[in-house]
């Protein structure tokens, strides 16, 4: 049976949110600000919830360089209310000490109203792929 709730009568959303992400990885945080609703919700493991770009570039930079996506999928859904877009793949990270992870599972989920991001959740296997604290011989 058909699941016509699923049908992607809005691209646009999907094209918002790859904007999104591509403006985030190049930094332009300009172009990424405008696809982001006023009263958005950023949510990273181990993370408050965040409302304000510049809050998730800070955090962010506390933890790695430079992180880049590599998109499995990227799929949409219609509820009544809002447009869901889900994007799944592997990450590649350049740490803080310069050593890199790559292949590290990524989930985005993203819910859009009137064409921009409302609420952003991210699930990913970082904590997993961090390097190993430098080992300290006693004296």
């Amino acid at each position: 049976m058909k699941n016509t709730q699923c049908l992607d009568v809005h691209p646009h959303d999907v094209q918002q949110v790859l904007t999104f992400l591509d403006a985030m990885e190049a930094r332009d945080l300009a172009l990424a600000q405008r696809c982001l609703a006023e009263h958005v919700v950023m949510q990273f493991p181990g993370a408050p919830a965040m409302h304000q770009l510049d809050d998730v570039v800070a955090w962010a930079r506390q933890r790695y360089r430079r992180v880049s996506k590599t998109f499995h999928a990227v799929n949409h859904c219609l509820t009544p209310r809002q447009s869901i877009v889900v994007c799944h793949g592997e990450l590649a990270v350049e740490w803080l000490d310069g050593s890199t992870s790559d292949s590290v599972r990524f989930i985005d989920r993203f819910e859009l109203t009137d064409g921009l991001i409302t609420r952003q959740d991210v699930w990913n296997d970082l904590a997993l792929a961090q390097p190993a604290p430098h080992m300290t011989r006693p004296l």
